[in-house]
């Protein structure tokens, strides 16, 4: 036990000098684990356990959390229409918690004295896994070569290079993370202000010219159908359409946000799913939800998603939010049409049973049927008292010059 730890492990450039390192520098016996969050085909995963053992780790293991991490965050981020800054749909922000409360699963089945990951001290993802390792498994020490090392890829490529190891380094110019909920991707031009990721560097290139039509099918704010086939699992219906919205190349962009310890920063992303998906939902939710809901669901939902992002997924507080919007999807239940276009998508329109705009009240600009011209004029004065009032005693401070 006093030599074993177990390491994150996706195969790039930091995980893998780590294994090199941790071993032969430290003595310490590797216990890789990859916590797959939907973002590996079964060939990439036996690809990364080829490429762990062939670094010298004592055992290798592939721990899938999709599922969990669907029920217990990604369904809570589309309910609460989530994108940080208007932009950027958590892919990896919300995914590490989830990794790294599997990880610490897996330290204790194999009695490690030792947890690692291949943070950098610059990101955020080094405060997830603290955060989560230290709450979860006080008894355990953490170990960060990267940080600890402050090493450029330059010089973890170069420690590898004297080692023996070969690989494609062209391909670990970028850092990658892949999971169901979007790819995030890193690379020089992300640490300038004025360059953006070229086309190349993205994992899913374009394939389709010309448009086409999706229908997406909610119920009770819950993707249950794309374009009328039944998945009776979610996950398997976000990765429908991610294929169908990659294929696209629809979902790419910069987010530009302020991290966890304080600094601000760029990652580009591609999340084609992820963002049909939420925008589809939110365009339901308008004509299904009355305005208060709409209101409060966005003051919770930026909520949740600014505390998802800071680590904050074992608040109590969370669950709370939780609460709040899954009862506001009762009513959530409707198609959705989208055009997809290459690098775009447009929302066409929706069909519900419960849209309030299908009522026989009225048509907005044009008919009123519940109410007669004379309720507006009575209703209208009735609004205006207390401007009126403040005006009168504050002696015209309403005028605008």
């Amino acid at each position: 036990m006093d030599n074993k730890v177990v390491l994150a492990f996706s195969g790039g450039l930091d995980t893998s000098f780590c294994v090199k390192y941790l071993k032969e520098e430290k003595g310490l016996e590797i216990f890789s684990a990859i916590a797959n969050t939907g973002g590996f085909s079964e060939e990439e995963l036996v690809e990364i356990e080829k490429g762990a053992r062939d670094l010298g780790v004592a055992d290798h293991v592939t721990l899938d959390v999709t599922d969990l991490y669907y029920r217990n965050c990604i369904r809570y981020m589309v309910y609460g229409n989530v994108l940080k800054n208007n932009t950027y749909p958590l892919s990896v922000s919300s995914e590490r918690i989830f990794q790294a409360m599997a990880l610490v699963d897996y330290a204790r089945k194999v009695g490690a004295k030792y947890i690692a990951h291949g943070s950098t001290g610059a990101g955020n993802d080094q405060i997830r896994f603290d955060l989560t390792f230290q709450i979860l498994a006080p008894e355990i020490e953490i170990l960060t070569p990267i940080r600890d090392l402050v090493l450029s890829r330059d010089e973890e490529i170069d420690y590898l290079k004297k080692r023996g190891v070969e690989k494609d380094w062209t391909k670990m110019a970028y850092s990658i993370n892949k999971g169901i909920w979007g790819t995030s991707v890193g690379g020089k031009e992300t640490l300038t202000t004025d360059q953006n990721l070229p086309e190349e560097a993205y994992p899913s290139q374009l394939q389709k010219e010309g448009s086409e039509e999706m229908v997406l099918s909610f119920e009770k704010g819950e993707l249950s159908k794309v374009n009328g086939e039944r998945f009776d699992n979610p996950v398997d219906a976000i990765r429908r359409v991610e294929t169908l919205g990659s294929a696209y190349a629809i979902g790419r962009d910069t987010h530009v946000g302020d991290t966890i310890i304080g600094i601000k920063g760029r990652v580009g992303f591609e999340a084609a799913g992820p963002l049909m998906i939420i925008k589809a939902h939110h365009l339901l939710e308008k004509h299904t939800l009355t305005k208060w809901q709409m209101y409060w669901k966005e003051q919770l939902g930026n909520w949740y998603g600014m505390l998802l992002h800071e680590a904050q997924y074992l608040e109590p507080v969370m669950r709370d939010i939780e609460a709040f919007l899954e009862n506001s999807q009762a009513n959530v239940t409707g198609d959705v049409i989208l055009k997809l276009h290459p690098y775009r998508f447009e929302l066409v329109g929706i069909k519900s049973p419960n849209d309030l705009m299908n009522t026989g009240f009225g048509d907005y600009g044009e008919v009123n049927k519940a109410w007669t011209g004379d309720d507006v004029k009575g209703f209208t004065k009735l609004m205006s008292n207390y401007l009126k009032i403040f005006n009168t005693v504050n002696k015209g401070q309403l005028d605008i010059e």
